[in-house]
């Protein structure tokens, strides 16, 4: 392989300090250092390879994925890497494994929900993988609405056992990561039934599988529930179904923090408030944020790389074509999206922060940012998630046909991370949940409560409702204070005008329900203002580098005038600005995308993502992809033979007019 980099004058054009931009994005140098230790530590193992991935049947597929899960633990013992170092590590292997739940929801619910008891039992075992565990909640029948769910946890006065069982088809646990073949163990949510009284949803330790030959425990049903979208993708994690006959756990493995069973069966709340359990929800959507940056910047950087690579059409006089990077409709499309992979990943460090700051109050017994906070973390997982999804997809299509392959990384890439967009929270369930909380602090703007958190704007509710947009030059918005302005007035006006339409509803969850798709737009204007404006934030610190901020400051500005061009509508409707206006919000974001254009291709080298970790032809870092793809096609399995399997019997006869035919 040539060890030519293609993209050399590219990168020579760079206008910034990339080790620094590296560090920002890393969100700090210590950050930066784990991060680059673990991926090149990654892609120099062997047993972490996965260019044949997609060629697996589902069976090698999910033993390769056991082999490396293994080889990720014994890496970790051997180093003795710290938790964020193992959790790095697992990320860079790139593979959804049982690993994913067992980290990321088993441990997480039972620190969250256990009590300082059941931490001393289980979290020992979990934390050594003695036992490996699953967060089993999601149904046959039902997903979002978890107060539906129909597995029933009955307590037995008589044994001080519950009694976990499935009483209907469509109450088989249905879903879970690391349930179909792995899991030992399971934090399953079921209905808490003490005499005949239903307390609703709780969830409860239950051991599925025997620790000493794996075989189902009694009264158990437990498989994987089949191949999914895509060919190697999420088909390497044993997603389960999970069904219950009558199976008796002892008392004390309820999850029992907020409330508990007494041995007589009388069913308490404990001194601990409910909204402790909100914590965890918070850290694992700011995750997710997190983790939709990473998503959206690995597509990104795939289709920036070979857009710079690709030449099609211009050429004069026998020259060389034009790079498709150079055509303003591939930089319409393209930049938008690098400055969003940007935007999401400032917001996501925000979240984290937020997470903190939550988790402080919970422990002082300050629950007054809870709600606010609840919103806007379910608000930003539903929009980065959605965004992040059709955007891996639009930069398939900007590499044209090559980015059909499956090695070009993206078909895979798009099918691993779609089912974001359901877990953790329907997308649109979750739109609506925020808009019901726009709709509640509209509705208290007059009685003296001020609004907090990202929606501290609308306590300024009079100017938002008057304020006009001052701009006359296109190069006005490029004023961060006329951004936020017309971001906030949009967004206050769209709820404003929510509210006043659901008031003319005698009954206000019929109107809900009528006006849900304006809802959904008002909560998405809200979401995309909480991004601009945490963009803009950031913005405002110190951020050293030769000219890493001014580059910062173009993505800015690119992202938030592709969002008002898209959603011009929004804005001239709510008179936030005219239509001249939005056509010089339009003429300026031209301007900006010749700004980004000679930093495109080191832009997206600040990701630092190794050549394994992209798992691309086209995007890797020297460029030489016709090469690239010429070898990989060799290594189909389809081309071990120059004659396929199967010429003799059915193509042979074909040609030689030997095919038989039944007489009718």
């Amino acid at each position: 392989m040539e060890a030519l980099d293609y993209h050399a004058e590219e990168r020579r054009k760079a206008e910034f300090d990339l080790e620094e931009m590296k560090i920002v994005w890393a969100g700090s140098r210590q950050n930066y250092e784990i991060s680059d230790r673990m991926a090149r530590l990654v892609a120099s193992d062997p047993v972490f390879r996965k260019d044949n991935r997609t060629m697996l049947s589902r069976k090698d597929l999910f033993k390769d994925t056991l082999r490396k899960a293994a080889h990720a633990w014994k890496r970790i013992i051997e180093l003795r890497l710290s938790e964020e170092e193992a959790h790095m590590l697992r990320s860079y292997v790139d593979q959804p494994a049982f690993t994913d739940l067992h980290w990321g929801m088993f441990i997480p619910a039972i620190k969250g929900q256990g009590t300082e008891e059941q931490h001393e039992k289980w979290l020992p075992m979990a934390y050594k993988m003695q036992i490996i565990g699953c967060y089993a909640q999601t149904e046959l029948g039902h997903g979002s609405n978890v107060q539906g769910l129909e597995t029933t946890a009955t307590f037995d006065p008589q044994t001080d056992e519950f009694v976990i069982h499935s009483p209907t088809l469509t109450s088989s646990k249905w879903w879970p990561g690391g349930l179909g073949k792995v899991s030992t163990h399971a934090v399953v949510y079921a209905r808490l039934i003490t005499g005949a009284q239903d307390h609703g949803v709780h969830g409860f330790i239950v051991q599925l599988r025997s620790l000493d030959d794996h075989s189902p425990l009694p009264g158990i049903t437990v498989g994987d529930i089949g191949m999914k979208f895509g060919s190697g993708a999420y088909n390497s994690m044993d997603n389960g179904l999970l069904r219950f006959d009558h199976v008796r756990i002892p008392r004390n493995q309820m999850l029992m923090r907020v409330s508990q069973v007494t041995r007589e069966g009388k069913f308490v709340q404990s001194d601990v408030p409910r909204q402790l359990v909100y914590g965890t929800m918070v850290y694992v959507r700011q995750t997710i944020v997190s983790d939709a940056s990473c998503a959206l910047a690995r597509a990104v950087c795939i289709a920036t790389r070979y857009s710079a690579v690709r030449r099609q059409f211009g050429s004069q006089n026998g020259g060389p074509e034009t790079q498709v990077i150079d055509y303003k409709t591939q930089q319409s499309r393209l930049f938008p999206l690098l400055a969003s992979a940007y935007a999401f990943r400032f917001v996501g460090e925000w979240l984290k922060w937020l997470y903190t700051d939550v988790t402080q109050r919970l422990q002082a017994s300050d629950f007054s940012t809870l709600p606010e906070a609840h919103a806007c973390t379910a608000g930003l997982k539903s929009m980065t998630t959605s965004v992040t999804a059709d955007a891996i997809e639009e930069c398939r299509k900007l590499c044209g046909g090559h980015g059909y392959l499956s090695n070009s990384g993206l078909p895979e890439l798009f099918a691993v991370y779609i089912p974001t967009c359901t877990y953790e929270g329907d997308n649109v369930v979750l739109l609506l949940q925020v808009a019901r909380f726009l709709m509640k602090t509209v509705s208290q703007l007059g009685s003296g409560k001020k609004p907090v958190g990202t929606t501290a704007y609308m306590g300024r509710a009079e100017h938002l409702m008057q304020c006009r947009c001052e701009v006359e030059r296109a190069e006005d918005w490029l004023k961060p204070s006329v951004i936020l302005e017309a971001f906030e007035a949009r967004a206050f006006r769209m709820s404003i005008a929510c509210a006043k339409n659901l008031s003319k509803f005698s009954n206000p969850e019929d109107g809900f329900s009528e006006l849900s798709p304006d809802l959904l737009e008002a909560a998405i204007a809200h979401c995309q203002l909480i991004v601009v404006s945490k963009y803009i934030e950031k913005l405002q610190q110190d951020i050293p580098g030769k000219g890493v901020k001014r580059q910062l400051e173009i993505l800015c500005n690119v992202y938030a005038l592709h969002l008002l061009h898209k959603h011009l509508g929004d804005f001239v409707t709510t008179s936030c600005i005219t239509p001249k206006q939005g056509a010089l919000a339009n003429e300026q974001l031209r301007l900006l995308y010749s700004q980004v254009r000679p930093n495109a291709i080191t832009l997206v080298d600040a990701f630092n993502y190794t050549d394994h970790y992209l798992g691309s032809v086209l995007g890797c870092y020297n460029g030489n992809v016709y090469q690239r793809l010429y070898e990989e096609a060799w290594k189909d399995p389809l081309n071990d033979t120059v004659v396929p399997d199967g010429y003799l019997e059915y193509v042979w006869p074909i040609l030689k007019q030997h095919i038989r035919t039944a007489r009718l």
